[in-house]
């Protein structure tokens, strides 16, 4: 299976964007092509053999491996400073894989319960059931507090840099700090700020998972999702990874630690799980997935921009309760998201409609620019009122704890001109409280 890293020059993250992962030779297609075949042809049995004893880089079936789908993975990988990196089917599927390559039945993980529904979801209630436990700290925890949560067998520590939908800041340096006093790496959910706006592995942070169904595609074309590996941790400090530091028997008793250094963790991930549970995605997705890519930091630039202008508007208006924006000065978010993410944080908005639930929608109802949509993170502006859609799993204690109010609406502030967006949220509230 070919390594999913880059080898890439220094270069600026838009230029990243652009040329990392793909170089076309000497008469080859400038764009990226979708490489659409399941397997690939060998000469002999014998090369392909050392392919499935994991002796030789290549490709035999795309379940395990695919030149289009490398070439996006190792430009995300440039993108965050990592040294390899794996495209899953979705984002849920990243965060499954990043969790399951660390833990078994019997491990336990600290996270953060600031983070998205289907997350929390996933652990609290899929991989408890799986035999791995859980223990959910407020994302502004104590020292103290954050300390007690780990346990003999904590096996990781996770994390949102921003969550969705509360857009709680992650202080990652704490967390990471308290990981590796550990001896567990810190894996964080850099959906929604994207690597453009916020580098966690030079916070301390060891393990990166997007869902690049929102910002990195930016156009609600494909699903899919990507982990990627920081090459910092080492696996080998201590006995709680004998997944990644003793024989594999189902590799011929391969060590992938001593075979593979700093890309173990995603070699694993890939040789393992990807193996077993298949949630690889088309080529024709992660085609779409790199065109969304070479403009990333155009479009976050005019995400950032435009929610801010909308984010001013919605505090000074009679209509609104409430407003939950990190690039606010005074926002309780503000002096971390200066830390971490200077440059902005993101598109998302969350903010309370006078008059509560019923008034949230009739205010949804009444807009006319905007959509009522599931989905997040696109170039089009978009609403959701998460506790009757995505967290309505949740009980009112659960939401409050993970930071979402009754009353909150998720607003995903488009690209189109930000005096469209504010006038059709301007008549749509003056309509919802009247």
């Amino acid at each position: 299976m070919m390594k999913r890293g880059c080898q890439m020059k220094d270069y600026k993250i838009a230029t990243k964007c652009v040329r990392a992962g793909y170089k076309p030779g000497n008469k080859e297609p400038i764009v990226l092509p979708i490489v659409q075949s399941t397997t690939y042809k060998y000469d002999s049995g014998d090369a392909m053999g050392k392919m499935f004893d994991l002796e030789d880089d290549g490709y035999f079936y795309t379940r395990l491996a695919n030149p289009t789908n490398d070439a996006v993975a190792a430009k995300i990988a440039a993108l965050e400073g990592g040294v390899a990196a794996v495209l899953t089917s979705s984002g849920q599927a990243a965060n499954l894989f990043a969790v399951l390559n660390l833990c078994a039945a019997g491990d336990h993980v600290v996270s953060s319960v600031a983070i998205y529904g289907g997350t929390f979801n996933l652990f609290n209630v899929t991989l408890r059931r799986m035999g791995v436990d859980f223990t959910f700290v407020s994302p502004d925890c104590s020292d103290e507090e954050l300390e007690a949560a780990f346990k003999e067998n904590t096996k990781c520590v996770f994390g949102e840099t921003l969550s969705n939908p509360s857009l709680n800041v992650l202080d990652i340096e704490k967390f990471a700090l308290a990981a590796h006093r550990h001896g567990v790496p810190l894996i964080v959910d850099n959906t929604f700020p994207t690597p453009v706006n916020c580098r966690p592995f030079e916070f301390g942070a060891d393990i990166v998972t997007h869902s690049t169904t929102k910002y990195m595609d930016g156009h609600a074309t494909q699903v899919g999702g990507v982990v990627v590996d920081s090459g910092n941790f080492d696996w080998t400090q201590n006995d709680k990874f004998p997944g990644l530091t003793t024989p594999d028997d189902s590799y011929h008793g391969i060590v992938y630690t001593e075979r593979f250094g700093k890309a173990a963790f995603i070699t694993k991930c890939v040789s393992q799980l990807m193996r077993d549970l298949g949630s690889i995605p088309s080529p024709h997705n992660a085609f779409l997935l790199n065109l969304g890519l070479e403009t990333l930091p155009l479009r976050m630039r005019q995400h950032c921009e435009n929610a801010q202008k909308v984010a001013a508007f919605l505090q000074q208006s009679d209509c609104v309760s409430w407003v939950s924006y990190p690039g606010l000065p005074g926002d309780p978010e503000y002096a971390k998201a200066q830390k971490y993410m200077p440059h902005g944080t993101s598109g998302v908005i969350s903010f309370g409609v006078k008059g509560g639930r019923e008034a949230a929608t009739k205010f949804m109802d009444a807009l006319e620019l905007a959509n009522i949509v599931t989905h997040v993170a696109d170039c089009r502006t978009c609403v959701l009122h998460p506790a009757s859609t995505t967290h309505r799993q949740l009980t009112k204690e659960q939401l409050e704890e993970g930071g979402v109010k009754e009353d909150l609406i998720r607003l995903s502030v488009g690209i189109e001109d930000a005096d469209d967006i504010i006038d059709d949220l301007r008549q749509a509230l003056e309509k919802a409280t009247k």
